[in-house]
């Protein structure tokens, strides 16, 4: 069995939810009692209740564990809802698993390699510094210290590594390949259902307005469902409500997700 904990209710066509930094499943608390079907919410190695083994904790070890993970449970058919680093990891496993996918959706996901100066500017000072050997590991620690209780069960390297694996001026390039790699995939598979959510924007929100512009452009049988509501980053926590009904309303659509 995989090293991953994971939430699991209902029963029927799976609905997977992969949360992101410096997050845990419990992000998706609010959200998922209010959909149909078999939710199942894993927390990403090395965060949340999941197990902490001495890897690198790059973009591969995780979506590594995650195949296992779907693997052990097989999974088929699957509609994937991701936030952050989630997004970019059910766009990932996706690409590669394109038979076992039905739909995916997206909220404030990493979906693009960006240049500096698409990131906002005050995002863009605090990743440079985090990016900075032995100035990252202090914003860490301190930045740990400061989540909710919720969610401090997560381990500082993830947390640290997945701040330093923001696709920004072409590093990592590992991770830029892998992005670029997937938002292909995305572009051309008009048969996958695809649904980005978005809100007004708050002041650390990652997907502005140009980003957002060119995922409708870019990413085939895309619905981009914008609510007049204010959020930041972490959308799920903020505005749970208008997610669960906008994600109803859209599986409604999709032939067969509910089971």
């Amino acid at each position: 069995m995989t090293a991953l904990s994971y939430r699991d209710t209902g029963t029927g066509a799976p609905l997977v939810f992969l949360h992101g930094n410096p997050t845990s499943s419990y992000l998706w608390r609010n959200v998922t009692p209010h959909l149909p079907g078999r939710r199942l919410a894993p927390d990403l190695i090395g965060m949340g209740g999941s197990e902490r083994p001495d890897i690198e904790y790059t973009f591969d070890d995780h979506a590594r564990y995650l195949d296992a993970w779907f693997d052990a449970l097989d999974l088929e058919d699957v509609v994937l809802i991701g936030h952050d680093w989630g997004g970019a990891l059910a766009a990932d496993w996706a690409s590669r698993h394109p038979a076992r996918v039905r739909a995916l959706a997206f909220t404030e996901a990493i979906l693009k390699p960006m240049t500096w100066e698409e990131f906002p500017p005050a995002g863009a000072d605090l990743f440079r510094e985090i990016k900075t050997p032995g100035v990252g590991e202090k914003l860490i620690q301190g930045f740990l210290e400061g989540l909710p209780p919720e969610y401090r069960t997560t381990h500082e390297v993830p947390l640290l590594r997945w701040a330093r694996s923001l696709p920004l001026g072409g590093e990592p390039a590992a991770v830029v390949a892998r992005i670029t790699k997937f938002d292909a995939w995305l572009a051309a598979t008009p048969e996958i259902p695809k649904l980005l959510m978005t809100f007004e924007p708050g002041h650390d929100t990652m997907l502005t307005p140009p980003m957002i512009d060119w995922c409708e452009k870019t990413f085939a049988s895309l619905e981009v469902a914008h609510h007049p509501l204010p959020a930041g980053h972490h959308t799920p926590e903020d505005q749970p409500a208008a997610i669960a009904r906008t994600l109803a309303s859209w599986l409604s659509r999709q032939s067969g997700t509910t089971g």
